[in-house]
C-alpha cells in the first residue's frame, strides 16, 4: 500500500515528504521495512547475480577470469550480496559506500546462495554466521562505509575489476571526480570499472531535478534528504572519467524521444543546454586503467 501511495505522489509531494522523514530520528532499518527509503534492489536475489553478471560481461571477462580476483563494487546500498557472489566465484570483495545501509541478518542472503548453487557454483557456509560482520569474514570481504574516506584504507594497484550499478549519479558532485581518482589508484594496471549511469531525476523518473538552481540542489538541507543526484550530464561524467586518468568506453546509451520535463522549467542552468544532451536517460559506461 505505501509502495502504491508513494508511485502515485507528484515529484515535488516526494521532496517535501523526503525533507521531513529523513529528519524524523528513527533508523534507517525502519524505513526500508517501509519501502519508504532503499538504496537500490541488491537485496533482491535474483537481481543482484544479474547485475553481477551483467558487468562483468561488459567489462569484457569471462567467469573463470573471476578466480583469484578482488572486487569492487560502488554502491551496494542495501545489501552485501557481492561479497557472496564474489566469493562463489573464488573472488574477493571490497564494498564501498556512504553508510552502513547493508541488511545485517545473514539469513538475507540464504535465498542467494540456493540460487548460486543452483548454477553450480560452490557457496560459503553461512549457517553458522549470526552477524553481517561474521558473513564478511566468511566470505574474505571488506564493508567500508564511510565514502570517499573509505577508499585511503584500500591499497594502491589492488583491486582487479570495480562496477556500479545506478551509484554514479549519487555521488556528490563536489566529490565525484576525487572519488574517480581514487578509484583509479585502486586499480591494477589494466583493470577495468564497468557502471551503469541512471540520469532519471529518481523522484518519478523525468528531469525534475533540474529545476533548481545549484545553491539550493547541493545544499546540505536537500544534498542529505534522501533525493540527492549530481545533475552531472553524461558529457560531464565521462569527461571527468578521463580526466581521473580512464580509458573510457561508452558502450550504450538510453534516450527519451521527448523531454519528460518541458526545458522552460528547468533552471537556467540546464535549459540552455541542447536536447541532445537533456534526453540521456542512462548509459554504461566502461573505464580502464591503461
Amino acid at each position: 500500500m505505501l509502495s502504491a501511495m508513494k508511485a502515485n505522489l507528484p515529484w515535488w509531494a516526494k521532496i517535501g515528504a523526503k525533507i521531513v522523514l529523513a529528519r524524523v530520528p528513527v533508523a534507517y532499518e525502519f524505513w526500508q521495512r517501509l519501502g519508504l527509503f532503499r538504496h537500490g534492489f541488491m537485496d533482491t536475489a535474483a537481481y543482484a547475480l544479474n547485475v553481477f553478471d551483467a558487468h562483468v560481461k561488459r567489462a569484457g571477462l569471462d567467469k573463470a577470469d573471476l578466480k583469484g580476483m578482488t572486487i569492487l563494487e560502488m554502491g551496494p546500498g542495501d545489501s552485501v550480496a557481492t561479497a557472496v557472489i564474489a566469493c562463489a566465484h573464488g573472488a574477493n570483495a571490497i564494498l564501498v559506500d556512504s553508510g552502513a545501509w547493508a541488511k545485517n541478518a545473514p539469513e538475507a542472503y540464504l535465498a542467494l546462495c540456493r540460487l548460486l548453487e543452483s548454477r553450480g557454483l560452490s557457496v560459503p557456509d553461512l549457517s553458522q554466521c549470526g552477524t553481517l560482520e561474521d558473513l564478511l569474514r566468511v566470505c574474505n570481504a571488506r564493508y567500508l562505509t564511510e565514502g570517499l574516506t573509505a577508499w585511503r584504507s584500500i591499497d594502491e594497484s589492488t583491486v582487479d575489476f570495480v562496477f556500479s550499478q545506478a551509484v554514479l549519479e549519487h555521488v556528490r558532485k563536489s566529490d565525484f571526480l576525487a572519488t574517480q581518482v581514487a578509484c583509479y589508484r585502486a586499480l591494477k594496471q589494466g583493470g577495468v570499472a564497468s557502471h551503469r549511469v541512471d540520469l532519471r531525476d529518481h523522484l518519478g523518473g523525468a528531469l525534475n531535478n533540474l529545476r533548481f538552481s545549484e545553491k539550493m540542489w547541493e545544499s546540505p538541507f536537500f544534498a542529505n534528504s534522501g533525493f540527492y543526484t549530481n545533475r552531472l550530464q553524461m558529457s560531464d561524467i565521462l569527461c571527468l572519467s578521463e580526466q581521473a586518468g580512464y580509458r573510457v568506453t561508452l558502450l550504450g546509451v538510453n534516450r527519451w524521444r521527448s523531454l519528460p520535463t518541458p526545458k522552460e522549467k528547468m533552471h537556467s542552468q540546464f535549459s540552455s543546454l541542447a536536447d541532445s544532451a537533456l534526453n540521456v536517460s542512462g548509459f554504461d559506461v566502461v573505464l580502464r586503467k591503461v
